[in-house]
């Protein structure tokens, strides 16, 4: 049975919320008074109670995301104290982990719930004493809430920002979409106004022609949220005790005790030696986009010149401008080819339902297999200032069966920011959107397509964090094939086909500046990790990354750049000291995609890889399912085949 979704009743919430953790508690008292506790009698309705609780507070935490307003700020606010409580108290439950612990099964994926249970609970500081348990539990109520205010405080900062063009010569050259979207009147005259929501900052840095309006742009997006500073500061000192208290040396140990690495050394290894690969390629990539800058006039090439003459350097190497591919992906027709190539590639359906929705932007899906629903997905994907920058994938309910076998089905939202339709003009996306859309969806089959009874380690619960990604890159590298491309690249106007010319073109686009845009990535990771190797502070930040730019910052990022301020995957998502996990589930992604497709779509392994991959969740490591899929482990070489970089 599918929950409809229903807007919360905001003044109410934290009220509702408290009734259930309540609820739950009495619950949970009562399985612990069992004299033979089982997997059945125990887990299980230990578990629903999970269930119930997302099924209650997702709706708020995604609209406080894509319908901002002060009402969901509010509630969501005054809800994390009453969260944190709840989950610290259960995590640090010495009865309910001696339960666990006491527990046994037959089964694969009830031997794996209990195994990270166990694990978690330790992770929790279930053997601390009272007094540490008490300031673990200050911690995560305080870590809560700082994730919170960075976000805020990133998204105000966000939508207070706006840059009005008068002089049509500034935005020469600037595809009509983008002018359209940006023209508005002030004062009886047309101007273009252009904010820091993502399509809008894009469209200028990348083909805005006047490099000052340019800086100005790119400085105030690169210093948003200043405030986030000393927001930065405690998170880091906080992460840092937690760790410490758990006994940890640091917090990046903390992090990999719940990942596929195996410790500090082989993360740093394997991201310094992706960039090693990358640099000989980078640098030769960033000599061409100086002699371009500089037959223009520029002495030195700066960061907010780099996406104008990337796009320059794309049309005089490739003759390709991801701008005419626009007319060839209207957002509908996009989402329709994904849908139709997603029921080919595994043998399902989609059926679009009429339900509540949260915007009228909003479509929705049923997913169908034998005839059955057996899935849902909500799209939500246009940019509005109400909603937070990126693009995302968020659960919200989850496969299982209860402890009377009555088996539930999976829901999730995918969102975007792609240009918003308006009356007069449909909305068209670049190649990048297209790319970006089928990744999101590789998260969301990954949690739909569950099999898993035990909801723990069902759809994307209990998958290592650095395995993660692997669903979502593998399913955004056909993006970039004809095979995948002719379903759905047909001309706005004229309806038709996208010429052979230009599939080929945005094929071999797929590594164009590839080691740049590697070493761009791999600078973040290796800042994310080293950052919570020790506690910095203050200027330390900054020192830190500094010095990695020194050595991947092919071009130097002016001074007045604070990316740290905006760097909300890892102080306000859940990436702290695992951002490495593009690149390492990148090379599980990169094998897979050669495995499935060289040439064309081999069926037999893409069978496999729903079975083995997609079904069966967390039920098994990631490693072990991958080996049960393939009969080998990924090879590493396979991501440096993706990014054409073999051969210096």
């Amino acid at each position: 049975m599918f929950v409809p979704f229903k807007t919360p009743d905001f003044e109410n919430f934290s009220k509702e919320l408290n009734t259930i953790l309540e609820k739950n508690e009495k619950l949970i008292e009562e399985l612990l008074s069992k004299e033979d506790k089982t997997y059945n009698n125990f887990v299980r309705p230990y578990m629903e109670s999970f269930e119930k609780l997302d099924l209650f507070f997702t709706p708020l935490s995604h609209l406080n995301s894509v319908e901002n307003s002060k009402d969901t700020q509010t509630a969501y606010e005054n809800s994390l104290p009453l969260l944190s409580r709840y989950h610290t108290k259960l995590s640090q439950n010495r009865e309910l982990y001696e339960a666990f612990s006491k527990i046994d099964s037959n089964d694969l994926a009830q031997k794996e719930v209990i195994r990270q249970e166990i694990r978690d609970f330790k992770l929790s500081g279930v053997d601390l004493p009272e007094n540490e348990k008490k300031r673990l539990e200050e911690i995560n109520l305080r870590l809560s809430e700082l994730n919170n205010r960075f976000s805020q405080n990133l998204l105000d900062a966000t939508n207070a920002y706006e840059l009005i063009i008068e002089d049509p010569k500034d935005v020469e050259g600037l595809p009509e979409s983008d002018l359209e979207l940006a023209k508005t009147e002030k004062d009886g005259k047309t101007v273009w106004r252009f904010t820091l929501q993502i399509p809008s900052y894009m469209a200028y840095m990348t083909y805005g022609p006047n490099r000052k309006l340019r800086e100005e742009l790119y400085k105030a997006y690169v210093t948003r949220a200043p405030e986030n500073q000393e927001v930065i500061d405690e998170i880091l000192r906080l992460r840092d005790e937690k760790a410490k208290l758990l006994g940890f040396d640091h917090f990046s140990e903390l992090s990999l005790a719940s990942k596929m690495a195996p410790n500090d050394d082989a993360v740093v290894g394997f991201l310094n030696e992706l960039a090693d690969a990358s640099l000989p390629f980078a640098k030769k990539e960033v000599e061409k986009l100086e002699a371009l800058a500089k037959e223009d006039g520029c002495e030195s090439l700066e960061s907010y010149d780099v996406a104008y003459y990337s796009e320059k350097l794309k049309k005089l190497e490739l003759d390709f401008d991801d701008e005419i591919t626009r007319p060839y992906f209207e957002q509908g027709r996009v989402l329709q080819g994904l849908l139709d190539f997603v029921s080919e590639l595994f043998s399902i359906t989609f059926e679009q339902v009429d339900v509540p929705v949260w915007n009228e932007k909003v479509k929705v899906y049923d997913l169908k297999e034998a005839g059955s629903a057996f899935a849902r997905i909500y799209f939500d994907l246009d940019a509005r200032e109400s909603k937070r920058g990126g693009a995302w994938m968020n659960d919200w309910q989850t496969h299982h069966e209860d402890a009377d076998g009555k088996e539930y089905p999976a829901s999730a939202f995918v969102v975007c920011n792609f240009p918003p339709s308006t009356k007069d003009t449909p909305s068209l996306l670049r190649h990048d959107d297209v790319v970006t859309l089928f990744h999101e969806m590789g998260h969301a089959i990954h949690h739909l397509f569950s099999q898993v009874k035990e909801r723990f380690v069902s759809g994307i619960h209990g998958v290592e964090w650095d395995a993660v990604e692997f669903p979502s890159q593998f399913l955004e590298n056909f993006a970039y094939e004809s095979e995948v491309l002719k379903r759905f690249a047909r001309h706005i106007e004229t309806g038709e086909l996208m010429p052979d010319d230009l599939m080929t073109k945005i094929k071999k686009s797929k590594n164009f500046l590839a080691a740049m845009g590697m070493l761009r990535q791999l600078e973040f990771a290796l800042f994310d990790f080293m950052l919570h190797q020790k506690l910095y502070q203050g200027d330390e930040v900054q020192k830190l990354l500094d010095s990695l730019r020194d050595r991947l910052s092919l071009i130097k990022p002016p001074s007045y750049n604070r990316f740290q301020w905006g760097f909300a995957h890892i102080f306000a998502g859940g990436y702290a000291a695992g951002y490495y996990s593009y690149k390492w589930a990148e090379v599980l992604s990169a094998d897979a995609f050669f495995a499935c497709f060289e040439s064309k779509i081999k069926k037999d392994m893409t069978d496999g890889y729903k079975h083995h991959i997609l079904q069966k969740g967390a039920s098994r490591p990631m490693s072990e399912l991958y080996r049960e899929w393939l009969g080998r482990d990924p090879d590493p070489k396979a991501l440096i085949k993706l990014y054409g970089l073999e051969n210096e």
